[in-house]
């Protein structure tokens, strides 16, 4: 009998000894995945700010993002979809914001559109130069001061909540083809 305990105890341990790799591969994808996604202690607008970029081109209320820090690939969550006017343009954001963010661009982005004359154009870069923003939405662009974008719009009334109407945006009004 003390044999047979020596055998069950060796065919229990075989088991064991050949444990499947795939709770080693869940943990590993568990801690690249925490050290791709966004610092914690930051903010997506601290992280704007560490790219040199102002922290208005993201409205009030980002609820939370997440970042690769190896590809720059980024996704920006807010509470919901959210438009607002500034100068003679409308913006639009849908709830997640997506592209890869480097020092002075924002690249591949998906979720910003905005309203020029009837046209709603998706917003596809956004680079910075010296002081000046050129936003692109591929066949044009347009350049505004980063001084225009020291603060953070909000939803339904962009900049001037109080009249509702919205706050005029300096621009050198350069449409370029692109």
């Amino acid at each position: 009998m003390d044999r047979l305990s020596k055998r069950e105890m060796s065919l229990h341990l075989k088991p064991i000894s050949s444990i499947p790799i795939l709770p080693l591969i869940l943990l590993f994808l568990i801690a690249s995945f925490s050290s791709a996604s966004g610092d914690d202690s930051l903010t997506a607008y601290e992280v704007l700010e560490q790219y040199d970029f102002p922290i208005g081109l993201l409205p009030k209320g980002v609820l939370g993002y997440e970042l690769d820090n190896s590809t720059g690939e980024f996704s920006v969550y807010l509470n919901g979809s959210c438009t607002f006017s500034l100068d003679s343009y409308e913006l639009k954001y849908k709830s997640t914001i997506t592209g890869v963010i480097s020092k002075d661009k924002l690249t591949s982005l998906s979720g910003i559109k905005v309203k020029v004359l009837f046209l709603w154009l998706k917003i596809k870069s956004v680079i910075r130069d010296d002081d000046e923003l050129e936003f692109s939405v591929g066949i044009a662009s347009a350049d505004f001061s980063v001084d225009n974008f020291s603060e953070c719009p909000t939803c339904g009334c962009g900049f001037d909540c109080d009249t509702v109407k919205g706050r005029k945006i300096g621009s050198n009004h350069l449409i370029s083809s692109a």
